[in-house]
């Protein structure tokens, strides 16, 4: 039996051939700090964060899409596992997806916090060619593919042809970042402290980088930072897009390095195939038509662009028997660390 894993910033995916798509809950954990245990994990605790009492803590457990919480990570895996009709599978065989441009210990820390969970192999796959292949692209055609995936925790931008990636550009700040930057917005004009739930719920509601075709209000609710009173605000489209642009536009700068430093040939395929963008943040209104406007190159949003790291990791498990058949001569997407 294989399996695929997304350990993502802000969500973990699961996929088992046959049985789809098992897991899709929070990366977060809440833990009992007395006791030295995690009571909750997944969407439970992502609903915890911000309302736990001070002997439990609610946190995410990846920093910019890598690894903080090693042992927790761990625990969470094994428990959403155990949750699921996986329990009797029995040491498996994985395909995981990491970001470019991650360190040796990063990339030790995913390895281990796998293997301990059961598994018998690993095999990685950045995350921008798991991607490629969940748009149903071949990945490993000579045809230079630029692809932008902007999640919670980090933003990368690779050009990619023949399985490699021949330029690669990340940034950390990108969609939780963005919930912080609306939490620092509220204070600052409304005098309202707000948690990180609320500001995602915010910026998925009525988030845009461009006029939207009419202009919404969200209530955000909170504390007074003065009166310490509850209270809340009724914000408009137009000033959550004020607050989200500048750190879209690091995002889009990203690409534009990645472009720079793109070989000829590989930009003419771009240029005429145009831009594939993905991930959680390619759901915002106007996000493709800024990239767009600011890199003069046509841009496609991916079918479902929040699950094509996940689809792109599920169709990677084709490629471990035929490296394994072939000693691993054979040209692949795959790297086998365990």
């Amino acid at each position: 039996m294989d399996i695929a894993i997304d350990l993502g910033s802000t969500r973990t995916r699961v996929f088992i051939p046959d049985k789809g798509k098992i897991i899709d809950e929070a990366t977060v954990a809440a833990i009992d700090l007395e006791k030295e245990e995690i009571i909750a994990v997944g969407d439970k605790a992502y609903k915890m964060l911000g309302k736990t009492p001070s002997k439990i803590e609610a946190m995410y457990l990846l920093e910019n899409g890598v690894i903080a919480e090693s042992r927790m990570v761990e625990d969470m895996l094994k428990i959403a596992l155990q949750n699921t009709s996986t329990g009797k599978i029995v040491k498996p065989r994985a395909v995981v997806a990491v970001p470019g441009g991650i360190t040796e210990v990063e990339k030790h820390a995913v390895i281990n916090v796998v293997s301990n969970i059961g598994v018998r192999q690993i095999y990685l796959i950045k995350a921008s060619k798991a991607a490629i292949l969940g748009c149903g692209i071949d990945v490993m055609s000579p045809r230079g593919k630029l692809i932008a995936d902007f999640g919670g925790g980090c933003a990368e931008a690779s050009v990619v042809s023949l399985g490699g990636a021949s330029v690669s550009k990340r940034t950390n700040k990108a969609g939780r970042k963005m919930d912080e930057e609306i939490i620092k917005f509220a204070r600052k004009k409304y005098s309202l402290i707000i948690g990180e739930n609320m500001a995602e719920s915010c910026k998925k509601e009525i988030g845009s980088l461009v006029p939207l075709p009419e202009e919404k209000t969200f209530r955000l609710k909170g504390r007074d930072a003065v009166g310490g009173l509850p209270k809340f605000v009724d914000v408009t489209s137009e000033e959550i897009r004020e607050v989200l642009t500048d750190i879209a536009e690091g995002m889009v700068n990203i690409i534009k390095n990645a472009l720079e430093e793109t070989p000829p040939e590989l930009m003419a395929d771009i240029y005429t195939d145009g831009i594939i963008f993905t991930g959680g943040l390619a759901n915002i209104y106007g996000f493709s038509r800024l990239i767009a406007k600011s890199t003069n190159i046509k841009v496609r949003v991916a079918e479902n662009p929040q699950d094509c790291v996940i689809k792109g990791c599920a169709k990677a498990v084709g490629y471990i028997n035929s490296m394994e058949k072939s000693s691993g001569r054979e040209t692949s997407p795959l790297v086998k660390v365990y």
